[in-house]
């Protein structure tokens, strides 16, 4: 099973994208899954559905801040390399679906309210925006950090 297919499927179990996202990369990063699945909780649907930048982006710039990050005793080139990879993920995500933030990969639907959650369910933007943006995020953190 591919990364892209691991967060998919995680994904399609109930967790949000930014969970689904960094779960997929939680061996390469030697996250305890658990672990990984708590970190991210709160950054799904835009940032606890504020539908601010994209949760699948989110999770994505965490693996990056956990593989490339800087730490206690490191210097800022860390900081810098840090900050390149998630301008990259940020843009070819954005490149690839217009934007990288909710709300407008959802087309304005108001996750916070019941009627946009009704919206959601009724216009299935579950599958035909979500899963395929935690897809792709994983897909681009690959390229990025490979």
């Amino acid at each position: 099973m591919t990364r892209s297919d691991q967060a998919v499927s995680k994904f399609m179990e109930g967790y949000n994208c930014a969970q689904s996202v960094l779960f997929a990369w939680s061996d390469e990063l030697k996250i305890e899954m658990d672990k990984a699945l708590k970190m991210a909780c709160g950054f799904g649907a835009g940032m606890g559905r504020k539908e601010e930048v994209c949760g699948a982006v989110t999770g994505g710039i965490i693996a990056i801040g956990v593989k490339y990050g800087r730490g206690e005793n490191g210097d800022r080139s860390a900081t810098e390399l840090t900050y390149a990879k998630t301008r990259e993920l940020m843009d070819r995500f954005a490149e690839k679906h217009g934007s990288f933030i909710c709300r407008e990969l959802l087309n304005g639907c108001d996750l916070t309210t019941e009627e946009g959650q009704k919206y959601f369910k009724e216009n299935d933007l579950l599958n035909r925006t979500c899963k395929r943006c935690v897809r792709s995020a994983v897909d681009i953190l690959d390229v990025i950090t490979h």
